[in-house]
């Protein structure tokens, strides 16, 4: 598994936008007038609301807004984990309704099971799919994350991060060609958080694979994205797109410059002042 290095994608991004040929990239997943409501006991939950969105070829789009306004609503539709009541979610010319091969999913929460081993935990996905491990490519993935050597520990002996690290490894495993985050980091302390957005910013730069990524946080969005979609309260709509246009690899540090700063505030106010509005998809 020969992975291009990280200068090698940034300095290919600079040339292009400087020759000019820098254009979207064809289209991977498209949403089209997703909604979704809920029974309860209580009543109906309408989670969200003609949800039209494009997750192009190789970006990372990171999905942002107020609590309850249906992020994970809209992430876990996309994974085929929950139905639509009306509207549609394709990938390339399939329509997702159940999970699908090509989608892999990173939760809050890394879902290990504690009664296997860190080398177990990874290999599940094969044995849901009755195929034999790739453990070529996991060794290089372990080693890649800096687990490579704790194979035979339990998640017990695990710190969140490790724990975090392993998830990934288990999603890319498989070799999706999608990847989908429901706030992955959110649970961990604010240096380990850093660390594990550095990490994920590396590998989504050496495998370039598809990333819709959601987060609560303004900063982690605008660090991480090429793009961010911005929700409305609930019932959830498409608010706004940003562009983000910042150069790569990102460091730590951008997010204490006047650009980044007056972006995370563009987009908070965004979603303090604007949670009605909508905007056409770009």
């Amino acid at each position: 598994m020969k992975l291009p290095g990280i200068a090698d994608v940034a300095q290919t991004e600079r040339t292009s936008k400087s020759t000019g040929l820098h254009s979207a990239p064809p289209v991977k997943m498209a949403i089209r007038n997703a909604s979704k409501s809920y029974d309860t006991r209580s009543g109906a939950v309408h989670a969200l609301a003609d949800v039209s969105l494009d997750v192009r070829e190789g970006e990372f789009l990171c999905i942002l807004g107020p609590s309850g306004c249906g992020k994970t609503t809209l992430l876990w539709s996309m994974a085929g984990l929950h139905a639509l009541s009306s509207g549609s979610i394709t990938l390339g010319n399939q329509q997702i309704t159940r999970p699908n091969p090509e989608i892999a999913m990173i939760f809050q929460d890394a879902n290990l099971l504690p009664w296997r081993n860190l080398a177990k935990n990874i290999e599940l996905p094969f044995e849901l799919k009755r195929k034999p491990p790739d453990r070529e490519r996991i060794a290089k993935l372990l080693d890649r994350v800096g687990l490579a050597g704790f194979e035979n520990k339990f998640p017990r002996e695990l710190s969140g991060g490790m724990q975090q690290r392993a998830s990934i490894v288990r999603s890319l495993s498989v070799d999706p060609s999608v990847l989908l985050m429901d706030e992955p980091f959110g649970a961990l302390d604010a240096f380990t958080r850093d660390e594990m957005n550095l990490l994920i910013q590396e590998i989504w730069m050496e495998t370039k694979k598809t990333i819709a990524f959601v987060t609560h946080s303004i900063s982690e969005a605008i660090f991480l994205a090429d793009r961010v979609a911005v929700m409305s309260a609930r019932p959830g709509r498409i608010a706004e797109i940003y562009d983000i246009d910042i150069p790569r690899p990102r460091s730590i540090d951008i997010q204490t410059e006047p650009d980044f700063i007056k972006r995370v505030l563009d987009i908070k106010s965004r979603i303090e002042h604007g949670r009605g509005a909508r905007v056409a998809i770009t």
